[in-house]
């Protein structure tokens, strides 16, 4: 890559109430940088309020910034997260994306890769679920889907976290249940899957 090279930039943008979807998404991003020339801008969404009003500080305590439309405009491809609520993704990533109008009417998002990441502290508490769900919005704004091979040998032997829709985890809790390691593989796969789909589109 020349010096005069744009960087490709995948925004890996999460909710993680409990720091499960948070750990996940930096393995994603450093999946998304063992790709040449690309790297990973990592944001979150802050949480919402009972009455459906944005109740965070600009700028959070700690962690990632929360991410912007001039985020969701300047990538080159998305990979969105969040834990399963119920089969579906909470009220704060549904809010961000319902704020996404402008972006669909000017086509902003249309062409660029995406893909989702969920997880669960149940075996079938609609984690696959919540991944379709969080694909449609996507689709509206004409990304492309990016799902996970069964060339990735990991979806084959997993006995927690992984679907060909995308990237999933089982947990308890951080302590007790530290990412099995075919989760890990899956979480890098997805990053350098969808970077290198970005690298490829742009050329």
């Amino acid at each position: 890559m020349s010096q005069t090279s744009k960087l490709q930039e995948i925004l890996v943008l999460y909710y993680s109430p409990g720091g499960t979807t948070a750990e996940m998404a930096n393995i994603i991003a450093r999946g998304v940088e063992e790709i040449d020339g690309v790297q990973a801008r990592v944001r979150t969404v802050p949480d919402v309020s009972p009455t459906t009003e944005q109740s965070a500080t600009s700028i959070p305590e700690n962690g990632p910034l929360y991410a912007t439309s001039d985020d969701l405009i300047e990538c080159d491809g998305l990979i969105l997260g969040c834990p399963t609520h119920f089969g579906n993704m909470p009220a704060a990533m549904k809010y961000f994306i319902d704020g996404t109008s402008a972006l669909w009417m000017g086509g902003k998002l249309a062409g660029k890769p995406a893909a989702v990441f969920s997880a669960s502290t149940s075996m079938h508490g609609g984690q696959e679920s919540t991944l379709l769900t969080m694909m449609l919005p996507l689709l509206h704004h004409g990304m492309l889907i990016v799902g996970l091979p069964y060339t990735e040998t990991a979806l084959f032997e997993t006995k927690t976290g992984g679907s060909p829709y995308g990237v999933t985890r089982l947990t308890d809790n951080l302590e007790d249940t530290p990412l099995s390691d075919d989760e890990r593989k899956l979480c890098l796969a997805i990053g350098k899957r969808v970077a290198s789909i970005a690298k490829k589109l742009s050329a």
